[in-house]
């Protein structure tokens, strides 16, 4: 298990309304109200957080731990990036062997740069509410927040899509606010696997397995939006699909065949490049053709 490096102010620490409140509240209800922290960790299980819309696919696997008794211990940070941090996150059972690991991906607040790159991606999730739309394309702080909240939710529903069609993604675990819970792809003391940028061997495999991953894609009229190696993890020779909050629907977006062929040429030329027999512009019309006929 990785090892874990301190905690920062937890959400049970006292500011000075509480103490004002403290003191005028009997010493034997002042514990019973204090006392509600895990008994490890640094917070409860947030699993009866979420809705069961807000849950992953069932049945649920069997390594999930959703126990409302489970506590969820941090480890640090996996990634960083513009829109969002991963992090990785233990949820177990106290005084059990049975836990599970789980990749927190945050999307950050409305102070934080964020969404350079959202524009493309948004065109096809035009909001009903006119002040939400106006605030988003004026990137307000409450702009900003909306933002976040619609990636994080689109990254959860894309997750449970993919899942649900058999591609290679992580198990969408559960979804809370602007934290979406996922599989964690690696090793049990917490490695994470490598992105296939960073992958030499097995090329030609990996390559057949993206191709049909892309093909599978394509006929559920969908484009990754950014695929690359970079956004690609390789486990024990199998590939692995990450980071899919920007997910185009083809059909509805007006450059839909665009994304799908930038797709298309971006990992394929990459292949191309590393060895693989692999032709991008035979690539880019084989996905066209699944998606559009």
């Amino acid at each position: 298990m990785p090892k874990h490096n301190g905690r920062r102010r937890g959400r049970n620490a006292l500011d000075a309304d509480d103490l004002e409140w403290e003191s005028h509240v009997p010493d034997d209800a002042l514990d019973t109200a204090l006392d509600d922290g895990p008994p490890a960790g640094d917070r409860w299980s947030t699993w009866d957080q979420s809705t069961p819309t807000e849950r992953g696919p069932s049945p649920h696997p069997s390594w999930l731990v959703t126990e409302l008794a489970a506590v969820d211990t941090e480890f640090g940070i996996l990634k960083t990036g513009k829109e969002a941090d991963v992090h990785l996150i233990s949820r177990g059972m106290p005084g059990t062997d049975r836990v599970c690991l789980l990749a927190a991906k945050r999307y950050r607040s409305a102070e934080n740069r964020l969404f350079h790159r959202d524009a493309g991606y948004l065109e096809g999730r035009r909001m009903r509410d006119s002040r939400m739309s106006r605030a988003m394309a004026g990137r307000t702080a409450f702009g900003k927040q909306v933002i976040a909240a619609q990636w994080a939710n689109a990254e959860f529903v894309a997750l449970c899509r993919l899942w649900e069609l058999g591609l290679p993604v992580p198990y969408p675990v559960q979804i809370v606010g602007t934290e979406v819970l996922q599989e964690f792809v690696g090793t049990p003391d917490g490695q994470a696997a490598p992105r296939l940028a960073a992958v030499a061997d097995g090329l030609p495999a990996l390559w057949e397995q993206l191709l049909e991953a892309m093909l599978t894609l394509a006929r559920s009229g969908l484009a990754h939006g950014d695929l690359s190696p970079y956004n690609l993890l390789v486990h024990d020779g199998r590939l692995v699909v990450i980071d899919l909050p920007q997910i185009v629907d083809v059909i509805a977006h007006p450059a839909g065949a665009g994304f799908l062929d930038r797709d298309a040429r971006n990992v394929a030329t990459w292949f191309a490049k590393k060895g693989v027999p692999v032709d991008p512009d035979e690539v880019s019309d084989l996905v066209l053709r699944e998606a559009f006929g």
